[in-house]
């Protein structure tokens, strides 16, 4: 737990308060596009879960034993690094969170930063926010 809150202080730290990332914002993304498969606890327990191929993960422990794997988090709901999940491709929402154009800073590994939409970064912000 403790890198996870380290982790979410670090993301607020490097956007600074005009720039902040909103986990709030996040949940209603979460909401809106993912826990019709990852669940609204984030579990892998959405209401979709049983009719997939594969189970969705349980994102509440994306962190564990780690630091949270923000820059892969990043790749795979823009698009980049897209997972094989019921039979194909998991949706890529990528482009319904492409924002308004103006990129946020997110701290990745080693504290590099990673230029991301504002909807991708509160998206990120609310994962981190869940760890257990």
């Amino acid at each position: 737990m403790r890198h996870h809150s380290m982790a979410l202080a670090a993301l607020l730290a490097l956007s600074g308060a005009a720039n902040a990332q909103d986990a709030g914002e996040g949940g209603q993304i979460f909401a809106r596009y993912c826990a019709a498969c990852h669940g609204t606890d984030a579990r892998g327990n959405g209401v979709m879960a049983e009719v997939l191929t594969l189970v969705p993960p349980d994102l509440t422990g994306l962190g564990q034993g780690a630091d949270f794997p923000v820059l892969q988090v990043v790749r795979q709901i823009d698009g980049r690094d897209p997972l094989l999940a019921h039979g194909g491709e998991m949706p890529i929402f990528g482009m319904w969170f492409e924002g308004d154009g103006a990129d946020v800073a997110l701290p990745g590994p080693g504290g590099q930063p990673i230029l991301v939409s504002r909807p991708i970064a509160d998206l990120v912000t609310f994962l981190i926010s869940v760890q257990s």
